[in-house]
C-alpha cells in the first residue's frame, strides 16, 4: 500500500474536527440545564433576610421543612399536616440518622405560624434545626 505524496488529494489530513465536541458540550449544557431545577426540594419560597447569617455548611444533608406563604408545611416534596408532621420527620430521620431539619420559611410567613411547628419539633424529640435565610449584603 503506497501513500500518497502530500498535497494530493487523497493524502491523509492531520486536522482536529472540534464539530462533534461542539455538538457533545451543548448537548451536555442542555441536559443540565433541564435537570438543576429538579435538585431544588421542597415548593419554592421566598427566604427573610437576615444581617447575621452563619455560611451553609458544605456537604449538608438536611430534611427540608418548607412553609408556604398559605401557611401548607412540605416535607421535601411532600405536603403533610401539622399533626402528621412529627411521624414523618422521625420516619425520614430513622431512615437516616444525624441529620437536621432546614425549615425553609416564606418571609411572608409570620412567627406566630411558626410556635406550632417549633412545638411539634421539640415533642417529636428534634433538637438539630436550621433555618434557610438569605444574608444581607455589606450595604443594604
Amino acid at each position: 500500500m503506497a501513500i500518497a505524496p502530500r498535497g494530493s488529494p487523497t493524502s491523509l489530513k492531520a486536522e482536529i474536527n472540534v464539530t462533534p465536541l461542539v455538538d457533545v458540550v451543548l448537548v451536555l449544557l442542555i441536559i443540565f440545564m433541564v435537570v438543576t431545577p429538579l435538585f431544588t426540594r421542597g415548593p419554592s419560597v421566598v427566604l427573610p433576610m437576615a444581617s447575621a447569617a452563619e455560611a451553609e455548611r458544605e456537604g449538608r444533608d438536611a430534611i427540608v421543612l418548607t412553609i408556604g406563604s398559605d401557611k401548607r408545611l412540605f416535607v421535601e416534596s411532600r405536603e403533610v399536616t401539622l399533626a402528621r408532621l412529627p411521624d414523618e420527620l422521625k420516619e425520614r430521620l430513622r431512615l437516616r440518622a444525624g441529620r437536621e431539619v432546614l425549615i425553609k420559611a416564606d418571609a411572608h410567613v409570620e412567627v406566630r405560624y411558626l410556635r406550632p411547628v417549633l412545638r411539634e419539633l421539640k415533642q417529636a424529640n428534634i433538637r438539630q434545626i436550621a433555618f434557610a435565610v438569605l444574608q444581607q449584603r455589606a450595604g443594604e
